[in-house]
């Protein structure tokens, strides 16, 4: 009997872990990983055109978080900010409040994910304005926990949450799809209309609903119609924002500022930390009901410290925008005779790859994206799909542009070999992905 190799073999052992927590596209199993780099048990390397859900934005094992994080392990000051204040999270919290607009007396919360920091998020907006209503939008993700969770509409969709009557879902705007950004408003001011509305939450790029990039205006008209109702505006940045889209902040694209800004994924450069950015009237209260022991630590905030100094001392923010023209040309070019891609979109390092099973139609390609990165895995890189049939194209932003032309090289392949049927299905059947 052949011998497992030892990736198969560390894969095998997986199942002592929840299936709860599992979403699986492919058999990978790391040991290590550098720059835009992983690598398997065993040795072979692979190109990480996912940085695990943006959460490496920095890539992996990058000097500036070995040393902020080595510096704070040899003498931690306890194991948060929740009873005690320590440098790093008070300089944490100024530097977020210098970056991100914003007036008048302001605050900053930390959590551990993007999960409790939108479910805080929430909360406090409902609290300090006395409302109930929460409008968010179709297809948008913003936990997988408690509030947040019944307020993500792909969670909802999939039957994965208990449906909230506080919380309703409107169309967000669809270029590919024909949505337009008016329908979207106009279904937006009717809920706001009946006046029961806390806040509204919504992520300037729709990510896992199908990387879905919204028309301009969309934002400065969410933003005004908020601003009309009295209403509280909530931009969850957390996967998309912090230079990946080619500006430090996803939702300046539109020149709006939001009431809250919610962070995760990159802010900790693959540690759990979150944060929220808003105003001193919603995030002072009520008191003490967010309590999360080791929020604020002080080793991810310290790593947090040098990740915000690094996007801007290295110029990645600028190097995101770059590279994410040259990997959405190179894919135009070299998916163009390919009938079953519709539409390549994005903005800087988040890239979306639309399927199609009729480009006239524009009718998804069903089972397509998993075929292609189970396929795009075996050929030597790393990548996921959203919306059920979109890949996910968001690599570590110090991805260099012999890596950004491997990428088009291995992504045009997979859909190629995905598309022509050389994918073993019962492989792939193992693996739900979405």
């Amino acid at each position: 009997m052949t011998e497992p190799t030892a990736a198969a073999a560390l894969y095998a052992r997986d199942s002592v872990i929840a299936g709860v927590e599992k979403l699986r596209f492919f058999p990978l199993a790391v040991t290590s990983g550098h720059g835009s780099t992983l690598v398997e048990a065993g040795g072979r390397e692979l190109l990480d055109l996912s940085a695990t859900w943006t959460a490496t934005g920095l890539g992996h094992g990058h000097p500036a978080v070995v040393e902020a994080g080595s510096r704070a392990l040899a003498a931690q000051p306890g194991a948060g900010a929740l009873s005690a204040v320590h440098p790093d999270a008070v300089g944490l919290a100024e530097d977020l409040l210098a970056l991100v607009p914003g007036s008048g007396d302001r605050r900053v919360y930390f959590g551990h994910a993007g999960t409790d920091a939108n479910d805080v998020a929430i909360r406090c907006a409902r609290a300090a304005t006395g409302r109930s209503g929460v409008l968010a939008f179709q297809g948008s993700y913003h936990g997988g926990l408690g509030v947040a969770m019944r307020a993500s509409g792909v969670h909802v969709a999939a039957g994965n949450v208990e449906t909230d009557d506080r919380i309703r879902f409107v169309p967000y705007p669809d270029p590919y799809r024909q949505l337009p950004v008016a329908d979207s408003l106009d279904a937006v001011r009717r809920e706001l209309a009946a006046g029961d509305i806390a806040c509204v939450i919504v992520e300037p790029i729709l990510s896992d609903g199908g990387l879905v990039v919204p028309p301009d205006g969309f934002l400065a008209g969410l933003a005004a119609a908020c601003s009309a109702a009295g209403v509280l505006l909530i931009c969850d940045e957390v996967k998309v924002g912090l230079g990946r889209s080619g500006t430090l902040h996803a939702f300046s694209h539109d020149g709006i500022t939001p009431d809250l800004v919610t962070f995760g994924k990159a802010l900790g450069a693959g540690l759990p930390i979150s944060a929220i950015v808003g105003p001193a009237a919603v995030l002072d209260g009520p008191p003490s009901s967010a309590l999360l022991t080791t929020a604020g630590n002080p080793v991810c905030t310290a790593i947090g410290r040098a990740v915000l100094r690094t996007l801007q001392q290295d110029g990645l923010v600028q190097r995101a925008a770059v590279a994410g023209e040259r990997l959405r040309r190179g894919l135009a070019q070299a998916t163009g005779d390919l009938a079953c891609v519709g539409d390549i979109r994005g903005r800087g390092l988040v890239i979306g790859v639309d399927l199609v099973a009729n480009a006239d139609t524009r009718e998804r390609a069903a089972g397509l994206a998993a075929r292609t990165v189970y396929r795009l895995w075996e050929l030597g890189a790393v990548c996921y799909y959203v919306g059920g049939n979109v890949l996910e194209v968001t690599p570590p932003l110090v991805i260099s542009d012999d890596e950004v032309d491997r990428a088009v090289d291995l992504l045009a392949s997979a859909i190629t070999d995905a598309d022509a049927g050389l994918v073993d299905a019962d492989a792939v059947r193992e693996f739900a992905g979405w």
